[in-house]
């Protein structure tokens, strides 16, 4: 973790600004993309982050919780903290979500994830094609063939939400939902991490399919409404 000239990526860093425990996670940010660690690298402690930074342990804490929920650390109980293995091209995206650093503004994007995908399930009832309809089974049907292989039923999954808001003609909606594609897949890993929850997320989507392929506008947005309720409740559960 010592760098050439003898001090440290985190060591260097400015950390004068008021919001200590964002400005705590934009340092870590920073040592993580620095090239000093590697994918599957296990992170200093806890106690040393406090020691390095000069900050109160609460800061580095916060700051570890905002870096874990966004999918860039990987905590292993009783054995520490590492630099995730997946989801490398993560990294520049989640610079760009670099402001919503902090559990608050996540939930705060979960939240707003929801009523986007909510709005966007109606319009694409009301507005699919033929085409459209066959576009969105396809995608339907890879991630019923994709059930058994956890890592790319997911790739699947965040896919049939993409094609659906691309379904619905509004590009300013789609664009919001693609911008945080990234965020998509890494919430999705949290909340699908075995066969049995493969199923239940699985089960979700044939309703909303078949309420957009029927052009029902409200069954749309109910099944989705449906859809992102669970899909949220099970995120909020796997927060530190």
């Amino acid at each position: 973790m010592t760098a050439a000239n003898g001090g440290t990526a985190l060591g260097r860093l400015d950390l004068a600004r008021p919001s200590r425990s964002v400005e705590v996670a934009q340092s870590l940010l920073s040592y993580l993309l620095s090239g000093e660690l590697r994918p599957g690298d296990r992170i200093p402690s806890e106690r040393s982050l406090t020691q390095i930074l000069g900050v109160g342990r609460g800061a580095v804490r916060e700051a570890l919780k905002s870096l874990t929920l966004l999918g860039l650390l990987e905590v292993r109980q009783g054995d520490g903290t590492y630099l995730s293995r997946t989801n490398s091209s993560l990294l520049p995206r989640i610079v760009e979500w670099g402001i919503m650093l902090g559990e608050r503004h996540i939930l705060d994007l979960v939240e707003a994830r929801q009523e986007i995908e909510i709005s966007l399930a109606g319009m694409a009832a009301a507005r699919r094609t033929d085409d459209d309809v066959e576009r969105l089974a396809e995608a339907l049907r890879a991630m019923q063939d994709r059930a058994s292989d956890r890592d790319a039923y997911i790739e699947a999954d965040v896919n049939f939400h993409m094609v659906l808001a691309d379904i619905s003609r509004n590009t300013v909606l789609a664009g919001v939902l693609g911008s945080i594609r990234s965020l998509l897949r890494v919430w999705t890993t949290r909340v699908v991490t075995d066969r049995a929850s493969v199923r239940d997320s699985l089960a979700l989507h044939p309703p909303v399919f078949a309420a957009i392929r029927d052009g029902d506008p409200a069954a749309a947005r109910a099944a989705m409404t449906h859809h992102m309720e669970r899909a949220t409740a099970r995120l909020r559960k796997t927060l530190p």
